[in-house]
């Protein structure tokens, strides 16, 4: 659950449920709801197995369905990360890119291809490690193909400095696009198989050893068991749940303002 420093962080970002003139049972609060919601997110369990301490699994669902096609996960995360960045908590002069997978549950068959069922998890973390960017993609896409994507998918005006990957964003035509269209520098260490003159040289390739930043936020990420294996059928729904998981990760930098 949502502790109340918390709550007051992110309360005037969740709008309550207006039922104005409407016949029927009062609304639940906001607060209830997103505690519910946050514990599918924390537990992986079924919708339908949400304990009695919180309101229906249907008002839950509803709720989140609800927040997710309005964008309001989405506002959410751009008030809290445009916050941090004025407080000077993130730090754009670097970012460190990486891929993760979500196995699909069985039955979820979308973005699935034979060989590798599940669904890609695209992230930037800034120079402290905190989420800035998030995106999804089906399993088969090499990651490679997806950077300007997971670039234009942050949850900030401005894209950072410079972006970090391993040697599988060695690309010179990716180098040049991000640094012409997004004026970001990329940097990674060369393939061994690579042919091409050499690109990088040695001193910005010491702030590779910092990637260590992207490798714990998807273990931040995997603490929520509804992001390791996938139960929603809806691209948008799951989503959300990644973005609702960055949400709680940036909510945690505020709570020393209180």
């Amino acid at each position: 659950k949502l502790t109340e420093k918390q709550w007051q962080v992110v309360a005037p970002l969740f709008a309550e449920d207006d039922r104005t003139g409407k016949a029927g049972r009062p609304p639940v609060p906001a607060r209830d709801v997103l505690n519910g919601v946050l514990w599918i997110l924390k537990t992986g369990a079924r919708w339908k197995d949400l304990p009695r301490d919180y309101p229906p699994y249907q008002t839950c669902h509803r709720r989140f369905q609800t927040w997710v096609e309005e964008g309001t996960i989405v506002r959410a995360l751009q008030v809290l990360a445009d916050d941090l960045r004025e407080r000077g908590k993130i730090d754009l002069r670097e970012a460190f890119i990486d891929g993760t997978f979500a196995s699909a549950k069985k039955g979820v068959f979308w973005l699935a291809n034979e060989a590798r069922k599940g669904t890609k998890i695209m992230a930037i973390a800034d120079a402290h490690g905190l989420p800035i960017s998030v995106c999804i993609a089906s399993a088969s896409p090499h990651e490679v193909t997806l950077v300007e994507q997971t670039v234009d998918s942050t949850f900030l005006k401005h894209a950072p400095d410079k972006l970090i990957g391993d040697r599988a964003y060695d690309s010179d035509p990716l180098d040049e696009r991000l640094l012409e269209q997004r004026g970001v520098e990329m940097i990674s260490p060369h393939r061994s198989s690579r042919r091409r003159p050499p690109t990088q040289d040695g001193r910005p390739l010491r702030r590779y050893r910092k990637r260590w930043q992207i490798e714990r936020l998807f273990a931040w990420l995997q603490n929520f068991r509804r992001l390791v294996t996938r139960h929603e059928y809806n691209t948008i729904n799951f989503l959300g749940f990644v973005r609702l998981g960055c949400l709680v990760i940036l909510s945690r930098q505020f709570l020393d303002r209180f």
